[in-house]
């Protein structure tokens, strides 16, 4: 079978009948976006569970703490932003500012949450378990 392009470039028999429909999109993409922040409350969940099992006598501990909270709240903030710019219409041409500010409030705090689990990952969380007995020596 042989695919030949139309003028405009793009194959007939790709083309999806009618316009593409930007709310839809948004919602999927809305709906990616959601997963990867879950993903990463998990890992942040796991983190902070590590940390408090180190102990208030690992070196940094109250950095660590506040580190991983703070990006916790905002991972929850950007939760709320996805859903409610996931419930909004973007066609409706009045609501396509809100959204866009939405929109652009999400991606700050995203990339904000991003430069916190670096520091996060700077700092290295320990895992606990190894030596259950802090006053063992193997060697």
């Amino acid at each position: 079978m042989r695919f030949l392009l139309s003028p405009q470039g793009m194959n007939p028999q790709l083309r999806i009948n009618g316009p593409m429909n930007i709310n839809h999109y948004a919602t999927k993409k809305s709906v990616a976006e959601s997963m990867l922040d879950v993903a990463l409350f998990m890992a942040n969940v796991t983190q902070l569970k590590a940390v408090l099992e180190q102990g208030s006598s690992f070196q940094y501990y109250a950095t660590l703490i506040v580190l991983i909270s703070i990006s916790l709240f905002f991972q929850v903030v950007i939760g709320i932003l996805l859903i409610i710019t996931a419930r909004l219409n973007l066609n409706d041409v009045a609501k396509q500012p809100r959204l866009n500010i939405l929109n652009n409030a999400a991606t700050a705090l995203i990339f904000i949450t991003v430069i916190l689990n670096i520091f996060i990952t700077a700092f290295g969380v320990q895992k606990t378990g190894l030596y259950p007995n802090r006053n063992f020596r193997p060697y």
